[in-house]
C-alpha cells in the first residue's frame, strides 16, 4: 500500500491542532515562574519583616528600659515640663490641654512652686540685662515665657535666661481680644509646667523693682491675686458695658482693670477654660470698649472675687494724660525717681497693711537700661 501523501490542507490541520498545545505549555511555563518567584518574594518579605521587628522592638526595649526600682519613670511623663516651648498645637488644643486640673491637691512628689514670667512683646527685650541679673542665681524658683511677633525670631545666646522661651504667637492688636487671645495663650503655655504656682504678666518695658527673693516671697505668701477690679460708674467703666452681654454679665458685675495681672495657679486654670464670658466679650466689648482692660477683671470677679487684691503690682505713671502711661528714658532714671516709686505707697496685703505695693513698673525706654543697670545694685537690690 503507497503511503498516503498530506495534503496541504491537512498540514494546515495538524498545525492548528498543534499550536494551541505548544501555547497553551509556554502560558504553563510563565505562570510557574510567575507563581515561584512570588512564593519567594512573600517568604523573603515574611523573613525581613519579622527580621526587622524583632531589631525594632529589641532597639525600643532597650531604650525605654530601666531598672525595676525606677518607679517613677511613669510619673515624670506627667510632671515634666515640655523639652521645647515650640508645638503645633493650635489655640484650641493648649488652651483644652492646659485645663487639666489635679484632682489630689497633694503632689505625689517634691514639687519646689515656681514663678511664671510672662513676656508680652512686640519684639525683642531692650531690657534683657537687667532682667539678667534680676534672676542670676535662682534657677529652678522661675519659669519664662515670650510672646512676640510670630515673625520675630529671638537671637538671645545659648547661656541667656530668655534663650528658647519663646512660644507660639499670633499678632495681638492692643484693645483688640487678640491681645487677651495672647496672654491667654501665655497663661496656658505656663501652666503645662505643673511646678508654676503664680503666674505674672509683663511688657518689654517693664523692669523689677526688688531682688528676686523678695519678689518669690511676696507672691507666693499672698493669699490673694494682683488683679485690679474696679467698679467704675464713668463712661470709661460702665459706659463701656454692652446690654447684649447680659445675662452672663450684668452691669453691676462690670469692671475695668490694669492690663498687668499677677494670678495663682487656680485662677489662671479659670481663664485659661473659659467658654461662658470670652464669646459675650469677643462679640460686644469692642473699641471704644477695650477689652484687655475688662474681661479679666470682669469674669474673676464673678467666679471668685475674694481671691482678689483688687490692686495692680505693677506700678505706671497716668500724671500725664493720654490713652497710654508716661514712657522714662535715661534722664528720668535717677535715684530719687527710683525711690519715689518704691516708698510712699501702703497698700493692703493679707489682711494688714503694708509698704511693700509694687514688685515691678513701667514704661521704661531702652535709654534707661544703662542707668537701671548702675542703680540697680543699691537701690533696687541686685546686680
Amino acid at each position: 500500500m503507497q503511503p498516503r501523501v498530506s495534503s496541504m490542507e491537512d498540514v494546515r490541520d495538524s498545525l492548528q491542532r498543534t499550536q494551541p498545545r505548544v501555547l497553551n505549555f509556554f502560558l504553563l511555563k510563565i505562570f510557574m515562574l510567575f507563581l515561584v518567584l512570588g512564593v519567594g518574594f512573600f517568604v523573603f518579605s515574611m523573613y525581613m519583616a519579622r527580621h526587622i521587628g524583632v531589631q525594632s522592638l529589641v532597639l525600643q526595649a532597650h531604650s525605654t528600659f530601666k531598672p525595676c526600682g525606677e518607679e517613677l519613670s511613669g510619673l515624670e511623663r506627667w510632671i515634666r515640663p515640655p523639652p521645647s516651648l515650640m508645638h503645633t498645637m493650635s489655640d484650641e488644643e493648649i488652651l483644652w490641654r492646659a485645663s487639666f486640673v489635679p484632682q489630689v491637691k497633694k503632689y505625689p512628689f517634691r514639687r519646689v512652686p515656681k514663678i511664671a514670667f510672662m513676656f508680652l512683646t512686640i519684639g525683642p527685650l531692650p531690657l534683657a540685662p537687667l532682667w539678667e541679673k534680676f534672676f542670676k542665681g535662682h534657677k529652678g524658683f522661675y519659669s519664662i515665657y515670650i510672646h512676640a511677633l510670630p515673625s520675630y525670631k529671638a537671637n538671645y545666646s545659648s547661656s541667656s535666661v530668655f534663650y528658647g522661651r519663646q512660644i507660639p504667637s499670633k499678632v495681638a492688636g492692643w484693645g483688640e481680644m487678640s491681645m487677651c487671645d495672647a496672654e491667654r495663650r501665655l497663661l496656658a503655655n505656663a501652666l503645662l509646667d505643673l511646678s508654676n504656682e503664680r503666674f505674672v504678666l509683663l511688657s518689654e518695658s517693664c523692669i523689677p523693682l526688688h531682688n528676686f527673693n523678695v519678689t518669690y516671697k511676696y507672691l507666693m505668701r499672698s493669699k490673694q491675686s494682683f488683679v485690679g477690679a474696679i467698679d467704675d460708674p464713668g463712661p470709661y467703666g460702665r459706659g463701656r458695658y454692652n446690654f447684649n452681654m447680659a445675662p452672663e454679665v450684668n452691669i453691676t458685675q462690670w469692671r475695668k482693670g490694669s492690663q498687668w495681672f499677677e494670678v495663682n495657679r487656680e485662677l489662671a486654670v479659670s481663664i485659661v477654660k473659659d467658654t461662658i464670658y470670652y464669646p459675650k466679650f469677643k462679640q460686644f466689648c469692642r473699641p471704644h470698649c477695650y477689652v484687655d482692660e475688662h474681661y479679666f477683671p470682669t469674669m474673676l470677679t464673678i467666679e471668685s472675687p475674694l481671691l482678689l487684691a483688687n490692686r495692680s503690682i505693677t506700678w505706671v505713671d497716668w500724671s500725664r494724660g493720654g490713652p497710654h502711661p508716661a514712657t522714662f528714658g535715661r534722664i528720668d532714671v535717677k535715684e530719687v525717681f527710683l525711690r519715689r516709686i518704691l516708698e510712699g505707697h501702703t497698700c493692703p496685703y493679707n489682711d494688714r497693711n503694708s509698704l511693700t505695693c509694687f514688685l515691678f513698673a513701667r514704661k521704661f525706654s531702652p535709654s534707661a537700661l544703662e542707668p537701671l543697670l548702675e542703680l540697680a545694685p543699691s537701690v533696687l537690690g541686685f546686680g
